[in-house]
């Protein structure tokens, strides 16, 4: 599950709510258990979830770097590349 929570920091453009939202349904996810929780836990569930994104966007906005901002399109490229070999089948 852990494997979908991508950097979100020092991105052009920056990241999307809708990105830190996606990291911290993962976060939930995968410290929960579950992807889904039961009637009785959803409310706890959903609240964690928005929690964790007000505190993922707080660290994105007072976050400071010298580094210059990285590339979305290059970063992705990169990562394809590596998934490419590592799930390539053996000949």
């Amino acid at each position: 599950m852990c494997r979908n929570i991508k950097p979100l920091f020092n991105f052009e453009p920056p990241a999307t709510r809708n990105e830190m939202h996606d990291a911290a349904l993962q976060f939930v996810r995968k410290i929960s258990g579950t992807t889904r929780p039961s009637k009785v836990n959803e409310a706890a569930f959903h609240e964690a979830v928005e929690e964790i994104e007000k505190s993922v966007r707080k660290l994105l906005a007072t976050m400071d770097t010298n580094a210059p901002p990285k590339n979305r399109e290059i970063v992705a490229a990169k990562a394809r590349e590596r998934a490419s070999e590592r799930y390539a089948r053996p000949a």
